[in-house]
């Protein structure tokens, strides 16, 4: 039975050492619960004894002091799941595990520019610490989708097949999807020596090794390099460390976004990105569902893209441009049909052009901007149409004609493709040295194409006769 006065006592008691908790939590800090390491099965850690937030940061200390860093992706019961973030050699069964942070930064700041670092934010470029003090949260912040500004200035980007043909506008998000091989990379370095922005973020994610030194200094080059910043968490990175700089790279893009400049973001390659979150996920049991992906990566998927694009404050944007590899020319690839569902158009890159010696081999008929009607004028818009419809009508022709089993005045259409063809294919080749501006791709479209829509059918359909019979002959 309870008494009053006992009841009164327990109540101070329990008062008393409430009050005696705050006060050491407020001198000291709330003490920190360590766990022990009881399991691991490939790259992931299991521990037990110790509670962390998904995203948090543990040390895994061994007995002689090794210390490896890990972050929490899962948990089951009283299990917590990690992923290391550097090399696990060394670590054996009771190791502690310490809590250490809630959720992970990027410094960031104007040092960055010029500078090489890796996915934890440590330079690889031998030009000395990173001088930066700023901080970013590494996930970003959400923005109202309406409080974004809408996409009506043009991007130029130095390459006239796309300055004309498939138009970028600032803030806007776009896919180029190519096989190995195929010049995606000599491309990307184009656009960031060549594009019209204040800052180029360029994020190589599960890359060779190889390739981050050619792209770095033949590629970019020091002009380039000079008002960039490229994060690189290559192939032999843990899972996590690729995801952990695909992300960095967006959230430095973010800061100078929110400082008011125009930021071009490279990412190659968001496969890369998913690939690496199919790993983590497998790891912890999630089950496979679409050849292989188990669902989180199609969420991890657009939590990536849609950090990119306009801002809401500054007036500041972030122009992204994400390389998707389409393994085997298999463009029905599910990462391929998920990047075309939430990008704002794609760019692809065809192995046949580029066997043939065209550069870049952009295959115009596969490439779109849905951003196109907001960005040009009607005139413009026309002169477009008509450039892709005597294309299309020529390689939809290519095999009769090259056979020639098609008789040259059967269809002016045709004739009018034929005659064109050559000009066409010429205007969309381009020197990788040589830079063309958004003025001078328009101007060279319109001269192109205005003498063809004004020319009579008849007209094209004669001159393009004896070509095409000698090709018959």
């Amino acid at each position: 039975m309870s008494h009053p006065l006992i009841d009164r006592a327990r109540e101070d008691w329990l008062r008393a050492l409430q009050r005696t908790q705050r006060s050491c939590d407020a001198v000291c800090g709330k003490p920190r619960v360590e766990g022990i390491l009881t399991r691991m099965v490939g790259l992931t850690l299991e521990a037990v004894g110790c509670q962390a937030p998904i995203g948090a940061r543990c040390d895994v200390v061994t007995p002689t002091g090794q210390r490896v860093e890990a972050e929490v992706v899962g948990f089951s019961g009283d299990k917590l799941y990690l992923m290391p973030t550097s090399d696990i050699r060394g670590l054996v069964p009771n190791s502690r595990v310490i809590p250490t942070s809630q959720s992970s930064e990027v410094r960031v700041g104007p040092e960055l520019l010029g500078r090489v670092i890796d996915g934890r934010g440590r330079p690889l470029d031998g030009k000395g610490p990173l001088r930066a003090r700023k901080s970013t949260p590494l996930e970003g912040r959400e923005i109202n989708p309406l409080g974004r500004e809408p996409i009506r200035e043009p991007l130029d980007v130095g390459v006239r097949a796309i300055n004309a043909l498939t138009p970028i506008g600032r803030g806007q998000r776009m896919g180029l999807f190519a096989g190995s091989g195929v010049g995606k990379s000599v491309l990307l370095g184009m656009m960031t020596r060549y594009t019209d922005a204040d800052v180029v973020v360029v994020g190589l994610i599960g890359e060779r090794g190889r390739e981050v030194r050619e792209f770095v200094q033949e590629i970019l080059g020091e002009e380039g390099l000079t008002k960039s910043v490229v994060v690189a968490a290559p192939a032999d990175a843990s899972p996590l460390m690729r995801i952990h700089g695909a992300m960095q790279a967006t959230a430095i893009a973010e800061y100078y976004r929110d400082q008011g400049k125009n930021v071009l973001l490279l990412m190659d390659s968001l496969t890369r990105f998913a690939q690496a979150q199919r790993e983590i996920s497998l790891a912890i049991g999630e089950p496979p569902a679409t050849k292989g992906y188990p669902p989180s990566v199609f969420a991890r998927l657009p939590q990536l893209v849609e950090r990119a694009g306009n801002g809401d404050t500054a007036g500041g944007s972030i122009t992204a441009f994400y390389t998707v590899l389409v393994e085997g020319d298999d463009h029905n690839d599910p990462i391929a049909d998920a990047a075309r569902a939430i990008l704002d158009g794609h760019i692809v890159l065809s192995r046949q052009l580029a066997e043939s010696g065209q550069y870049p081999a952009i295959d115009i008929e596969a490439s779109i901007s849905r951003l196109a009607p907001q960005i040009m004028g009607p005139e413009q818009l026309q002169r477009v149409q008509a450039f892709r419809r005597l294309y299309s009508i020529y390689q939809q022709n290519r095999d009769l004609i090259s056979v020639g089993a098609y008789q040259p005045g059967t269809d002016a259409e045709i004739d009018r493709a034929i005659q064109a063809q050559p000009r066409l294919m010429e205007f969309l080749a381009q020197d990788m040295q040589q830079a063309v501006s958004l003025a001078d791709s328009y101007q060279q479209l319109q001269f192109l194409i205005d003498p063809m829509l004004a020319a009579p059918t008849g007209a094209a359909s004669t001159q393009g006769r004896p070509a095409a019979e000698g090709n018959a002959a």
